[in-house]
């Protein structure tokens, strides 16, 4: 015990740097979890819309989504999210996978939905970067 003490005297900027480092691994791993929202791979986003229906919220800009989005999503960009909220109200009780292009906006609205009491929800890990990397289709209508 003595060595790990000594260790730390020794060594403060690289004990320091291995707590930092741990604590951004156990936020990475289990922070939606605290946050109060789920992460899902493109592939479990698939069985989420066949298996429990689920809505699929595409957060990006109006560009973004015309170059290509999941089928049957329903766009509303990060910006008028707040605005907007009302058009998604009736989906409230159901599995919402909310999409951007990497999966950092939509965390961020993840988070707000939670806040306005949805139940269920998802936020695509990787986003649609992720999803066309599966190989998995997009439309532009």
């Amino acid at each position: 015990m003595n060595e790990y003490i000594e260790f730390t005297n020794n060594h403060p900027m690289l004990v320091g740097s291995f707590f930092a480092i741990l604590t951004l691994l156990v936020f990475n791993l289990f922070g939606s979890r605290f946050r109060g929202y789920n992460v899902a791979s493109p592939a479990d986003a698939t069985i989420l819309i066949n298996r429990n229906d689920a809505v699929v919220l595409d957060v990006r800009t109006d560009k973004e989504f015309n170059e290509g989005h999941i089928i049957n999503s329903i766009h509303i960009p990060q910006s008028n999210i707040k605005e907007r909220l009302a058009e998604i109200e009736k989906y409230k009780h159901k599995p919402i996978i909310v999409s951007c292009r990497t999966g950092q906006r939509s965390a961020q609205v993840c988070g707000q939905l939670k806040k306005q009491g949805f139940d269920h929800i998802y936020n695509l890990s990787g986003g649609i970067m992720a999803w066309q990397t599966a190989n998995f289709p997009l439309t532009r209508d």
